[in-house]
């Protein structure tokens, strides 16, 4: 599963130096490409927000805030210590809540070989790196071996609470390899006292309207692939992921969730899944 530098979706380096233009990042996380992209679309975007339609970069902003909002509240009430990104890619999750937390936290990036790589170099570069934080290749469709899941929570501490974060990774893949997925995490996150998985999904409902077909449209293009909408309403998904193991299920709007702050035209096109192990 090992793929190229030039294989990384533009997604992810827009995404990145958007994140960096909102004071959510480092300028060691963002790339040339990122910023090309971003400035290039931003009359786009301005255009579309004026007409209170679905940005791509209002998405991008509701559901990392809301990701983050949802693990800080968890943090900070004692239910995790532990955090495991699984394609953290560009995220400046892991810098940013090390940052926060130091000591009490223990942050666990994981991507595919050579995009942990690359991250590593960047953080290491960048001196973003503190005790408690690391980056390392991860298989997410992988049940077994030295780059599963399974391997990878075997070297964390098994009293403790731990999260599991997913941020623009389910769109990616069809609906087998989600619910795979799914399973895994809810399987590894048993192993814990306290586990919490969170990620944004979108749901084909919200996504039925002429602009938001067009914008659908637009953004398979940017990626470069095909947008995966996986689930109609909300129901099916939160049932889904109880039958894959998780005790409760819940799908959060951005828009309604105080720590998501003030959100912008494309919240509306993606909820936040919180589900815990116990």
């Amino acid at each position: 599963m090992a793929r190229s530098s030039e294989a990384i979706s533009p997604t992810a380096h827009y995404t990145g130096y958007a994140w960096f233009h909102h004071g959510l990042s480092h300028e060691a996380l963002v790339t040339p490409q990122g910023r090309l992209l971003f400035n290039a679309l931003r009359p786009l975007n301005r255009l579309a927000q004026a007409w209170e339609r679905p940005t791509v970069e209002g998405f991008l902003l509701a559901r990392h805030r809301a990701i983050d909002g949802l693990l800080e509240q968890a943090i900070v009430e004692g239910r995790v210590t532990q955090v495991i990104e699984i394609a953290s890619g560009f995220s400046p999750r892991g810098w940013d809540f090390k940052r926060r937390h130091g000591n009490r936290l223990r942050y666990i990036e994981a991507d595919l070989p050579q995009m942990a790589e690359w991250k590593l170099q960047r953080l290491e570069r960048g001196g973003l790196l503190q005790p408690g934080h690391r980056v390392q290749p991860l298989d997410a469709l992988a049940d077994h071996g030295p780059a599963s899941l399974a391997a990878l929570a075997e070297r964390l501490d098994p009293a403790q609470g731990t999260a599991i974060v997913t941020e623009g990774l389910l769109n990616y893949f069809d609906r087998e390899s989600v619910l795979g997925m799914w399973q895994r995490f809810a399987a590894v996150l048993s192993r814990f006292p306290q586990g919490l998985y969170l990620s944004d999904l979108h749901l084909a409902r919200d996504n039925q309207g002429t602009s938001q077909r067009v914008f659908g449209r637009l953004l398979s293009a940017f990626v470069r692939g095909r947008v995966h909408l996986h689930f109609n309403g909300p129901e099916e998904p939160l049932d889904l992921l109880r039958a894959s193991g998780f005790a409760t299920a819940e799908l959060h709007d951005p828009r309604q969730l105080p720590q998501a702050g003030r959100t912008q035209p494309g919240a509306e096109l993606v909820r936040v899944i919180e589900a815990r192990s116990r």
